[in-house]
């Protein structure tokens, strides 16, 4: 199922990225808020893959260019505001979907419907920091801006249609883009100039096609399993 993979191969490496900042995070409360957020998309992660296949295989088994995850999800963390914009954008984007899947007939409804509940506290938690960062210091200000203008080149690619999910992507792209800027006006933050799409814009990441950043993480992912392979607890 070519919707279960892309889905789940966002939630997949989404997750890995925010597990990242476990002893790095700037506050221990924040170190907490990004651990949980990590585990309820490594929830969602788990139930996806196994709709097409073994979970553990298809997460640690696969080669690069077999991960079908938009290329926002797989971008570095950089400092704590480069997080929070791949946060507001992707969060957004994640709750609008499930909004709309969670309506629908299709296989994902009964997930969409439970993990739209635990998106809405991802997005709520990426809007706050928003805020407190945009309209904070001159510091703050500047590092929430530049991530969300370094990040903007790969927003694109959420609005791709995604075979077998039913979904409406025009209305999806018009919404998030009505939320992201007004989230951006309150924190007094511009929305990022240029379009979504041009020459040089990221994309491909639905087709195996991934950045640099994508293959270190993923070793790095993968690394205990394929040193151990069939290595049970």
């Amino acid at each position: 199922m070519t919707a279960a993979l892309a889905l789940g191969d966002d939630a997949l490496v989404l997750s890995h990225r925010l597990g990242e900042w476990a002893g790095h995070a700037p506050v221990l409360e924040e170190e907490v808020a990004l651990a949980n957020i990590a585990l309820d998309l490594l929830g969602q992660a788990r139930i996806l893959l196994s709709l097409t296949g073994d979970e553990d295989e298809l997460a640690y088994l696969r080669e690069e260019r077999a991960f079908r995850n938009v290329q926002l999800v797989e971008q570095p963390n950089g400092d704590f505001a480069h997080t929070i914009a791949r946060q507001l954008y992707f969060s957004t984007y994640q709750e609008l979907l499930f909004e709309q899947l969670a309506d629908g007939s299709s296989a994902f409804a009964p997930l969409a419907a439970k993990a739209v509940k635990e998106v809405a506290y991802h997005r709520d938690h990426a809007e706050n920091w928003t805020l407190r960062l945009g309209d904070g210091t001159s510091e703050s200000h500047q590092r929430m801006r530049r991530g969300l203008d370094t990040l903007w080149r790969y927003t694109g690619e959420l609005f791709d249609p995604v075979e077998g999910c039913e979904a409406d992507w025009t209305a999806l792209r018009d919404n998030w883009l009505n939320r992201i800027g007004s989230v951006l006006d309150r924190a007094t933050l511009p929305l990022p100039e240029g379009p979504q799409r041009d020459a040089w814009t990221a994309g491909g990441g639905r087709q195996g096609i991934h950045t640099e950043p994508f293959g270190l993480m993923l070793a790095e992912m993968q690394h205990l399993h394929r040193s151990h392979p069939g290595a049970t607890w």
